[in-house]
């Protein structure tokens, strides 16, 4: 299997708890030297109205978004298949959320002590 790029979304064995559910590679690719992992946030059909989910409409998945809440690291062996890839600025909003629920962003959930 070829390891992922960035903004694909593969579908990916999470676990027995997880499922095997469609997820967005967000991590760049391994090179040769590198563990072969790739970082995933899944998708989701249950959105909660989160503002760490990102709610897309994207052909060839089912209605949903990204939970940036729920990153998850995996080896390219648990990655099944591609699905697809999201445009530039589906990407950028998978990634706004993943940078606030970090706190990585201007827009901090939380002020730390």
């Amino acid at each position: 299997m070829r390891p992922p790029d960035r903004g694909e979304v593969w579908i990916v064995d999470l676990g027995l708890a997880a499922k095997v559910r469609p997820a967005l590679a967000l991590s760049v690719p391994a090179g040769d030297t590198e563990r072969a992992l790739v970082t995933l946030v899944p998708h989701t059909t249950s959105l909660r109205g989160s503002r760490f989910e990102v709610p897309l409409k994207v052909s060839f998945l089912k209605e949903g978004g990204f939970d940036a809440q729920s990153l998850v690291t995996v080896p390219f062996v648990r990655l099944v298949r591609p699905l697809g890839k999201l445009r530039a600025s589906e990407l950028a909003a998978v990634e706004q959320a993943v940078s606030t629920w970090l706190g990585l962003s201007s827009e901090r959930g939380t002020t730390t002590r």
